[in-house]
């Protein structure tokens, strides 16, 4: 009768020690997945289909999540632009001439003074929800025609990292598409205030070690590591 006493208060506190450790799962959150740093065209890079005829970007771009705080990459050379607009309209006629400042950016030209092409590598921080337009303006509009184009929904995913965020609440909105086209412009500007990323890329073997880390997700993996820790106290004590 004794041997079944103790067998109960064993079974009870191995119970006990089991819910100890749910609890503990359920009230420590796991770690948050890092900002992104996407690589457009991956190894083919930012080029229109007259230079290189495989270079299809939105389809590059169809499985993918865009979050605020990501980043993209443009691969290039000297001889590309790289044009980011919030205006459909400009994107549409792949042309910026006529285009507001506050609604669209250029990060990267064409060097008229060069005898060679050089490579060119450009980072642009997505730093607003909605609708986003690339293209590459040079040749009157010549490479945007030839594919070297595309447009991707920015979601909210973590929110921007202080270092992205603009130092005015109170910035103009862009001029928003004209009657007829089919999408319009988000609402406020584009910092230029914004740091760059790390040398990663989007590849899935690599991501996990590619991802740039937030002051948020720094907490959260010292949240995990004590987690681990007080998981490996209870079940000392209870095994």
């Amino acid at each position: 009768m004794a041997n079944n006493h103790y067998k109960t208060d064993d079974g009870l506190f191995l119970m006990i020690c089991a819910s100890v450790l749910v609890a503990l799962l359920c009230y420590f959150p796991g770690r948050v997945e890092g900002y992104k740093n996407y690589t457009v065209g991956e190894s083919l890079g930012w080029f229109d289909i007259l230079e290189n005829p495989k270079v299809d970007y939105q389809k590059w771009s169809a499985n993918k999540i865009f979050s605020l705080g990501d980043f993209l990459i443009f691969n290039t050379d000297n001889n590309h632009s790289v044009i980011q607009t919030y205006n459909f309209t400009t994107y549409n006629l792949c042309d910026y001439s006529d285009a507001p400042d506050n609604d669209t950016i250029e990060w990267s030209s064409t060097d008229p003074s060069s005898t060679a092409t050089h490579p060119v590598s450009v980072p642009v921080p997505l730093v607003k929800l909605g609708m986003t337009y690339f293209f590459s303006s040079d040749y009157d509009g010549e490479q945007c025609q030839n594919g070297q184009h595309f447009k991707i929904n920015v979601t909210y995913g973590q929110g921007l990292p202080p270092s992205l965020k603009s130092p005015s609440d109170s910035s103009p909105g862009p001029v928003a598409a004209q009657a007829g086209d089919d999408e319009s412009a988000p609402d406020t500007l584009v910092p230029s205030n914004f740091d760059h990323p790390n040398d990663t890329s989007d590849d899935s073997e690599s991501e996990s070690s590619n991802m740039s880390v937030s002051l948020f997700e720094f907490s959260k993996f010292f949240g995990v590591q004590l987690q681990g820790l007080v998981l490996v106290v209870v079940a000392f004590l209870c095994f």
